[in-house]
C-alpha cells in the first residue's frame, strides 16, 4: 500500500473535518491508518536493532487517536489533521525520552527528546545538565548532529530555574522546559515512502541526545543512577 494513501487523507480530512465525512469515509481512514501502523513496524524494527528494548512493543503500542480532545479547547473540530507515532520504551505514554513521527501535508517533521515534562522529571533533567554540562553541550553542538537539527527547541523560562544561579555555565540549557530536536519532512518524501528511512537515519543522529535524557529520567534523586 503505498504511503501517498496517508497523505491524501489527511488533505481530505482537512478540507472537511467533520464527523459525517469521517463516517461516510472510514474505508479511507482504515486505509492509512494500516500504512502507519506499517510504518511504525518498521521503525520499530529499525530501533529494535540497537535498542532491544523496543522489540516489544507493537504499532499500536505507538500510534495516537485521530480523535481530538475538545472538551477544554475552543477549536471544536473533532478531528486531527495530523497522524503521529511516538517510539518510547514503555509505549506512548511514557514519561522517558522517545522518538516522534509527525505526519501532516505542510507540516511533517521528525522529532526526539521529552516534551513538557512532569515537574521530577523535568528537575532530574536539570540535575544531569548541572552535572554533566559539558557532556551535554558537546552532544547537542558536535557537528553532525547539529547540523541535522540545528539548536534544540521548546519553550525557555526568562529567567534561571530555582536553585540555579544566572552565572551558571550552562543556564541556556537549564531554562528550557522541553528538550526536544525536530527536522521537517517535505511531502514528497512522505508520499515517496521515504520517511521511514529518514525517520531512522534522523532516530540515529539523535541517540547520544536521547541517551544523556534517558540517563537524566533514570536517575534516583537520594540514590544516583537506578540500577
Amino acid at each position: 500500500m503505498n504511503a501517498h494513501i496517508l497523505m491524501n487523507f489527511l488533505r481530505e480530512l482537512s478540507a472537511n473535518n467533520s464527523k459525517e465525512w469521517m463516517d461516510a469515509n472510514r474505508k479511507l481512514f482504515l486505509q492509512a491508518k494500516q500504512v502507519l501502523e506499517a510504518d511504525a513496524a518498521v521503525i520499530l524494527a529499525g530501533l529494535s536493532a540497537n535498542q532491544p528494548e523496543f522489540a516489544s512493543l507493537r504499532p499500536k503500542d505507538c500510534l495516537f487517536r485521530q480523535n481530538r480532545d475538545i472538551r477544554f479547547s475552543p477549536n471544536k473540530l473533532p478531528y486531527k489533521t495530523n497522524m503521529s507515532a511516538y517510539f518510547a520504551i514503555g509505549g506512548k505514554k511514557s514519561e522517558g525520552p522517545g522518538y516522534y513521527l509527525h505526519l501532516e501535508p505542510g507540516k511533517s517533521f521528525l522529532a526526539g527528546g521529552i516534551w513538557m515534562p512532569e515537574p521530577d522529571i523535568l528537575k532530574k533533567i536539570r540535575q544531569e545538565i548541572d552535572y554533566s554540562g559539558q557532556d551535554f553541550e558537546a552532544i547537542v553542538k558536535e557537528p553532525t548532529f547539529f547540523g541535522y537539527f540545528g539548536d534544540m527547541q521548546g519553550e525557555q523560562l526568562k529567567t534561571s530555574p530555582k536553585d540555579y544561579p544566572k552565572e551558571h555555565p550552562y543556564i541556556h540549557y537549564l531554562r528550557y522546559k522541553s528538550f526536544i530536536v525536530s527536522k521537517p519532512l517535505d511531502d514528497d518524501a512522505i508520499d515517496s515512502g521515504r520517511h521511514v528511512s529518514l525517520a531512522l537515519e534522523a532516530f540515529a543522529c539523535m541517540r547520544p541526545f536521547m541517551d544523556f535524557l534517558d540517563r537524566a529520567v533514570a536517575t534516583s534523586d537520594d540514590e544516583g543512577y537506578l540500577i
